[in-house]
């Protein structure tokens, strides 16, 4: 039966597929002048990453399939160990976060446009879903504001294009949430929770403030009785008509205002006296907490009083009959016509729901030192939203205010969510009564105080400024398109504008030319080890032409990286330029890094044939050559090679690639005969050395006319086994516990001997080896002798035996002789290659050996 190799050679030559030669992969790079040696150091043949390897990647094995499900229930890993300590962390935080979360839910039902009872049928099952798949033990996932109003936002043009929905509107927010829900959880499933990254900081901030501006905007005519407008147009235009209005205030302004300045009044109050009695702080954190719970029930009371006997005719708004229990569960009604209604403002919908959950679960982690989920996160929300339609329930995501409270309260485990879920609970069945009498305007004081929270302060906008100023621009942009347009608009300009100027970065980045210079470590006045030793070069070059006062080839660099202006950067070697990618590599920014690196390079040397056309019509259009009477500058030195320190890259693409390639074979051509040697440093992913292999580097490029040199290859090598070997000292100290063992036997021996041990002949390492007992130690790097030994085999080390002797091995593979660990290593091989052609130019008979250089190279 043929080999699936000898299959594959078959399918590519009748294809036409030219496979790379494997006798360029498996090259030994020992014609002679190598200095590597296999008496010295243990050879290394590095192979290429194969198809089948990245295939087996993608499937998953049965212990990441088992991973994967019991991850789903994250609940499992730690219900086991609940205890009564957390059970009373939970109820005191469960039952506080109840008595915010059933006046908070019923204010954010009217933003969505739907009866109260709605907003206690979504707060319920938000807390009671999400504690099993919880990541965060301080999250609440229920009704908020901004989601509320873009529930309501979808709801009100459903209608306008359905009417039939105008006596239930309820249906078109609970599809919404479902295929909302629905995206959510699916994108969780697949564990790509790493998408709300694309979402920055600054745009969830714009995002938040505006937001917070349009509802508290928005709420201000009801909270004043103001009348005879929509509170669903532009900000600026609720804003314009409200101050119209404010000669038509009615009754409601006096419950609304007040309710509000009491709120404000409570919160400062109890902070300072918080501040002056630290040590009552939880009692006044409960009592602040406690507030809305407070002004609500207040002015209930107030409303009875003043309507007990005006239920059909009250003198200010209330909220009226609010059923009692689950009124509306069933199955909810999703269907092709509904969705279409909503369809365009899915992503909008979608975006809201995680950008605001997952960016407070995360931040509330780091306080409170425990990190989340955001995939499972995702598969919360999603359930979340997908089960409580089925109850009454609307779109429900994390909320700000309620994790905060929740947090401080001293929440133990997301089991807090099934207290709160009870408290909430007993409000639908037990206080629909005292609903009734809730004045609108007093639940509008509410939402204006909650959304408060969420506007950004004027410190963390200058706190924007001081790290980047563009940031606050798009901070602005977003706030200010908000207020003129929807919080939708706001949404995708935002993440639109910080992405165009991240794209716009990395589109224009520019790598930097590193020079060595000589870096001395000083403490006071003393210089740490020999004066002239060169701990480190680092530098940045800038073009020499910026300066035309500066003698070439090899000017004062400008120092555009913030070091000491005064500091002269040198060049690594004449004709060698090291290059460092400053963002990746990849189709977006490497024509411009690209093209950085060839005018530099050109700036900085000559050809190395200044008369390498016969006649003056072969030069190319596009190369005339110098002017008429101008003789080229023969100070500068022709290019020999290139470093690139791949650093910062972590994989490579074809356009990236191809480039490259052009860029190889234009300056070949700039320096024929002669052709450039690319050394490459500090590459991490095999998957990127297979590209740069299967684009020709990696190994010595030969030259056109098929003359070379010598050429000598410098490998990196590590020790490993020596006798200071992580493993010997583990073996040391797996010996001296041995002895301690035996010394504890000795001094609790019975009389009758020590089961035939001489401990002080193991102590001087004179003893025989103990039956069945072995010393194996090992590392990553390589294995060592795993014989028998006695107990203080590592401690007859330091007694006078012969220490271990070190393994060497390299790191690189012989194969790939121009891929280096590090830029010191390759500068190395650079320099000594050029010597080596220069040597072979005048007496290739024989070459010089290479001199090491003074250090390391370092930005």
């Amino acid at each position: 039966m043929p080999s699936r190799a000898s299959i594959g050679h078959g399918l590519a030559k009748v294809l036409g597929i030219k496979l790379d030669a494997p006798e360029r992969e498996r090259d030994d790079v020992t014609r002679g002048e190598s200095v590597f040696s296999i008496q010295t150091t243990d050879s290394f043949v590095e192979d290429q990453p194969t198809s089948v390897e990245w295939l087996s990647e993608l499937v998953p094995t049965g212990d990441e399939v088992f991973a994967y499900i019991k991850s789903l229930f994250p609940f499992l890993s730690w219900i086991g160990f609940y205890n009564v300590q957390w059970l009373l962390g939970d109820l005191v935080a469960g039952i506080t976060i109840g008595a915010v979360v059933v006046p908070q839910g019923m204010a954010y039902a009217k933003l969505a446009q739907l009866p109260v009872e709605f907003g206690l049928y979504s707060s319920f099952m938000g807390v009671l879903i999400y504690w099993f798949f919880a990541t965060s033990k301080d999250i609440t996932i229920g009704p908020v504001a901004v989601m509320s109003t873009v529930s309501g936002n979808v709801v009100l043009r459903a209608i306008d294009k359905f009417p039939q929905y105008k006596d239930e509107p309820w249906v078109i927010a609970q599809a919404l949430a479902i295929i909302a829900g629905a995206v959510v959880l699916f994108i969780g499933l697949l564990r790509w929770g790493w998408i709300v990254e694309i979402i920055p900081l600054v745009s969830l901030a714009a995002f938040m403030t505006g937001s917070a501006i349009n509802i508290a905007a928005g709420q201000i005519p009801t909270m004043m009785g103001i009348e005879g407008f929509s509170t669903r147009d532009a900000t600026y235009l609720v804003i314009i008509n409200t101050l119209k209005g404010l000669p038509n205030t009615k009754l409601d302004a006096a419950m609304g205002l007040t309710a509000l300045a009491m709120l404000y009044i409570i919160r400062i109050g109890c902070g300072f006296a918080a501040k002056k009695n630290p040590s009552r702080q939880k009692m006044w954190f409960f009592i602040s907490t406690l507030r809305t719970v407070f002004v609500i029930l207040l002015y209930t009371m107030i409303s009875w009083l003043v309507n007990m006997h005006h239920r059909k005719d009250p003198k200010f708004k209330i909220l009226g009959t609010v059923p009692r229990g689950f009124q509306h569960a069933k199955v909810p009604t999703v269907n092709a016509e509904i969705i279409g209604s909503f369809v365009s403002d899915l992503p909008a919908a979608i975006i809201v729901l995680l950008i605001e959950h997952i960016a407070i679960s995360k931040s509330f982690g780091r306080v409170n030192n425990y990190t989340i989920n955001p995939s499972q996160e995702m598969v919360a929300i999603g359930v979340t939203n997908c089960v409580g339609p089925f109850l009454g329930g609307f779109a429900a995501t994390g909320s700000f205010s309620r994790t905060a409270i929740k947090s401080k309260a001293g929440v133990r485990t997301p089991f807090a969510g099934v207290i709160t879920a009870c408290v909430v609970l007993l409000a639908i069945y037990a206080l629909p009564a005292v609903f009734f009498y809730i004045p609108s305007s007093s639940l509008s004081a509410v939402i204006i105080h909650a959304v408060g929270d969420l506007i950004t302060p004027p410190n963390t906008v200058y706190r924007f400024w001081r790290v980047s100023p563009w940031e606050v621009i798009i901070f602005f942009t977003g706030v200010i398109v908000t207020v003129f347009t929807t919080i939708e608009t706001g949404i995708y300009t935002t993440i639109a504008f910080a992405f165009a100027i991240y794209l716009f970065r990395v589109l224009r980045t520019q790598g930097r030319f590193l020079g060595r210079v000589q870096v001395h470590s000083v403490i006071g006045d003393n210089i740490i080890g020999h004066d002239s030793k060169v701990v480190g070069d680092y530098g940045t070059f800038e073009q020499a032409d910026k300066d035309k006062s500066l003698s070439p080839p090899y000017a004062k660099r400008l120092h555009s990286h913030g070091t000491n202006p005064e500091v002269n950067v040198a060049s690594p070697h004449p004709g060698v330029f090291i290059y460092r990618f400053s963002e990746g590599f990849n189709y977006p920014n490497a024509g411009h890094t690209l093209e950085h690196l060839t005018a530099h390079i050109f700036a900085n040397t000559r050809r190395t044939q200044t008369d390498s056309f016969a006649r003056p019509g072969d030069r190319p259009w596009n190369d005339p050559g110098p002017k008429k009477g101008h003789v080229e500058n023969l100070d500068l030195p022709t290019l020999k090679a290139v470093i690139l320190d791949f650093s910062s890259v972590n994989n490579v693409d074809v356009t990236a690639v191809q480039q490259l390639i052009d860029v190889r074979n234009q300056l070949d051509r700039y320096t024929t005969p002669e052709v450039v040697d690319w050394h490459i440093a500090c590459i991490t992913n095999r998957w990127t050395k297979r590209a740069l292999v299967s684009a020709g580097f990696g190994y010595p490029t030969e030259r056109a006319d098929g003359l070379h040199h010598r050429w000598q290859p410098i490998f990196s090598v590590a020790e490993i086994g020596g006798d200071s070997s992580a493993a010997a000292q583990a073996e040391r100290a797996e010996n001296e516990k041995e002895i301690s063992a035996l010394h504890r036997r000795r001094s609790t021996k019975q009389a009758g001997g020590n089961d035939g041990l001489d401990i002080d002949a193991i102590e001087r390492g004179q003893a025989e080896p103990l039956p069945g007992k072995t010393s194996s130690s090992s590392n990553d790097s390589g294995s060592y002798d795993n014989t028998k030994v006695r107990p203080a085999g590592a401690a007859s080390h330091s007694s006078g035996s012969s220490p271990r002797t070190p393994r060497r091995v390299a790191i690189h593979g012989l194969n790939r002789p121009l891929f280096h660990i590090d830029l010191t290593s390759a500068l190395q091989s650079a320099i000594a290659n050029v010597e080596a052609r220069n040597q072979a130019a005048s007496a290739p008979q024989h070459p010089q050996p290479h001199q090491q250089l003074d250090g390391p190279i370092i930005e």
